[in-house]
């Protein structure tokens, strides 16, 4: 039997710009241009005989007559992913796809993928990169590695790693800073600062950790990075001190390409969860993933550290 079925990339269009009310939103996600959204619900509304939108002076208003069909479309696109990305991964059940900061990926993930193609050789893990929250059914990402509170409804959840931050530097500066005995010396040398990849409440920066250490600071004028591990690349090349929670520094400590400078640690405020969607979690190869991750997290945490500061 034939069917007489919309353009798909109209409909993708129309329910983006349903969802953000508006086709500039609508475009950024899509990576087009409002008015390319424009033209696509325009499209849609011919073929479907429809006033879907109301055009007005500063942006686009739903009909009644869009918001039902808003509405009915949304389940049958979440369903047509669903079922796309399961026959898609019917013929690459092979491949494990994990997101995850920039930072984590390079400073602790990274290091790690020789022993898991060692444990799992079956796996081909495919690595994204990236600090934006992220659809895991919609976007094809069987495992995300977050910093946060740990609610996330729906999905299945680990807890992987906490954070405890400390001082560091190279070897080279700390043996050059014959006057850094005592944590408030730290504020006659250059700090380095990083610009956290989420920003989440009370994160742990200089200042609260000068706090800590009962060191009055009111800012510095030292290098800023974009990223945690370009901060602590600066660090090792003897720059200056970085502060830096333990997941991202604890491979340099062991090598001794990073030293800490003071047994003093805080207790971020957040932790690395592990996360997958229920289906996600029933592919033999995402579950062996997933194992050996919270097994490399829990070995890395288990590596003796002083006590850490409430």
């Amino acid at each position: 039997m034939s069917r007489s079925l919309p353009p798909l990339a109209a409909l993708h269009a129309f329910e983006a710009a349903a969802r953000h009310e508006g086709f500039q939103r609508a475009g950024e996600e899509l990576h087009v241009s409002a008015g390319a959204i424009g033209h696509h619900v325009k499209q849609l509304e011919s073929w479907l005989g429809l006033i879907l939108f109301q055009r007005l002076p500063r942006g686009v208003v739903l009909t009644s007559a869009g918001q039902r069909y808003a509405a009915a479309l949304t389940p049958i696109l979440h369903q047509l992913a669903e079922v796309s990305d399961a026959a898609r991964r019917q013929g690459d059940d092979k491949v494990v796809t994990v997101t995850a900061t920039s930072s984590l990926v390079s400073r602790w993930l990274m290091p790690r993928l020789g022993r898991l193609r060692d444990r799992h050789p079956q796996i081909e893990l495919r690595v994204l990169a990236s600090m934006h929250p992220v659809d895991l059914a919609r976007d094809g990402v069987d495992v995300a590695i977050r910093l946060g509170p740990g609610r996330y409804p729906g999905l299945k959840v680990d807890l992987l790693m906490e954070e405890r931050f400390s001082a560091v530097c190279s070897p080279g500066f700390r043996a050059s800073a014959a006057k850094l005995r005592l944590p408030a010396d730290l504020l006659r040398y250059p700090l380095l600062h990083d610009e956290p990849e989420v920003h989440l409440p009370g994160e742990i920066d200089w200042g609260r950790w000068l706090h800590s250490c009962g060191v009055a600071y009111s800012g510095n004028s030292g290098a800023r990075f974009s990223h945690t591990y370009l901060c602590l690349d600066a660090a090792a090349s003897g720059q200056g001190v970085a502060i830096a929670a333990s997941p991202l520094i604890g491979d340099d400590l062991r090598s001794g390409r990073l030293v800490r400078l003071f047994d003093h640690q805080v207790l971020g405020p957040h932790c690395y969860y592990l996360l997958r969607s229920p289906q996600a979690e029933t592919r033999p190869l995402v579950h062996a993933f997933c194992e050996w991750l919270i097994a490399e997290a829990r070995a890395d945490q288990e590596t003796v550290w002083p006590e850490v500061a409430p």
